[in-house]
């Protein structure tokens, strides 16, 4: 937890600068030239294209780090994805040019993908039975991580240009020498050179399975995981031009709204997520979860006063603290030991790609179709993960003994 909270601390520093960077270089290099001959000229553009290359580089990556931290260990897996995550700080703090700040995504998103390797450490680090609950306090540390790295990104580059990057890299390498000296090995397979071990399939093997099985366990709660963090991202990416609309929110107004949905899911992953994992458990819970989401995203089109549209609002981080650790924690126990990193970044693999195609439909249904749309589709998503877990828990193994690949 303080590995990831550290990490997403580091990433927060940077993140909101991105624009004013690459602002600096609008207009200058080959790069830019060559994106304004196709007519992707413009600003907005070429920021949205450096976030998306994270992105995209992140989701590409994941599997791999997933079969590698199966293979080799969890441990280095990660402490090679802070580096990583260093030197594109390093990268970030000099460029001084776009093709320097795609560059640095580039090699940031492909470090990043080992978001699957710390969930997989947490699996293998906790019981079953407490593995969604564990998870849940993992999102809890990330989300305190998103909250406090801008305020430090700011506060860094009142001292210059370079001090938000290299504070930033200084703290990835403060976090590798902490996860060195206190974070041991929690693949037990590692270091047993004797007997033998069932291998690892090849990521691509176990991305194809997702898709042409759907109805195995393990394909199903991912694609739990993908629609339903399809229709929460769809949301957030066009909540503020809702709120604006509807209500002349703007922005001076719509941070006070993203805190209180910030605050919401913390409160909710820290102090009432275990507790309902015990009364419910975690098949019960996510289906609820995914209830909650889609009554949230339904009832916002429909509020008419500030009172209803919080009620409506938090109905949505309390759908997605219950829906999605308990998805994941699941998960864990429906798949191989041995290939728990794996499936674990497959699974971020396919949310990855959720996150990009939610806002975009999004955004495309919100101009055309009309402004309520992007939140009926939504939660009309949201009620098809409740299908896709029907059933979900005759597949959990008793004591969370994980049932043999398919």
């Amino acid at each position: 937890m303080v590995t990831a909270f550290l990490d997403m601390v580091g990433l927060l520093m940077v993140l909101p600068l991105l624009p004013f960077y690459a602002k600096r270089f609008v207009g200058e290099g080959p790069l830019w030239h060559a994106l304004d001959a196709v007519g992707a000229g413009g600003e907005g553009t070429v920021i949205a294209l450096m976030v998306s290359c994270f992105a995209i580089a992140q989701l590409s990556s994941a599997p791999m780090w997933g079969r590698v931290s199966d293979r080799f260990g969890r441990r280095p897996a990660l402490m090679i994805g802070m580096g990583a995550s260093a030197v594109a700080y390093v990268i970030f703090a000099f460029a001084n040019s776009l093709e320097l700040l795609f560059i640095s995504r580039l090699v940031q998103g492909a470090g990043g993908g080992t978001v699957g390797v710390i969930q997989a450490y947490v699996a293998d680090a906790t019981e079953p039975k407490d593995r969604a609950k564990t998870l849940g306090w993992l999102s809890a540390v990330t989300n305190a991580g998103v909250a406090l790295g801008p305020v430090i990104g700011s506060f860094s580059s009142r001292l210059g240009p370079i001090w938000p990057g290299l504070v930033a890299a200084m703290l990835a390498l403060v976090t590798m020498g902490f996860a060195y000296r206190y974070l041991t090995e929690s693949n037990e397979r590692v270091g047993k050179r004797t007997g033998e071990h069932p291998a690892v399939r090849r990521s691509s093997v176990a991305l194809k399975r997702v898709l042409t099985h759907p109805e195995d366990p393990a394909s199903r709660l991912i694609w739990m995981y993908a629609v339903g963090m399809g229709a929460f991202q769809g949301m957030t990416s066009i909540l503020a031009l809702f709120l604006f609309d509807r209500y002349g929110i703007a922005e001076q107004g719509i941070g006070h709204v993203f805190t209180y949905i910030g605050v919401l899911s913390l409160l909710a992953r820290a102090l009432v997520l275990s507790p309902a994992i015990d009364r419910y458990g975690e098949p019960r819970l996510s289906r609820y979860g995914q209830t909650l989401l889609a009554l949230g995203l339904l009832a916002l089109p429909f509020t008419s006063n500030y009172v209803s549209l919080a009620l409506a609002i938090l109905l949505v981080p309390l759908g997605t603290a219950f829906t999605f650790p308990c998805v994941t924690g699941m998960l864990s126990q429906v798949i191989p030991n041995h290939e728990r990193g794996l499936y674990m970044g497959v699974q971020q693999t396919f949310g990855g790609m959720a996150r990009v195609i939610g806002p975009l439909w999004a955004g495309f249904a919100f101009d055309h179709l009309g402004h309520g749309v992007p939140f009926y589709t939504g939660a009309a998503l949201a009620a098809t993960t409740i299908a896709l877990g029907m059933g979900i828990e005759h597949h959990i193994p008793p004591h969370g003994a994980p049932k043999p690949a398919q």
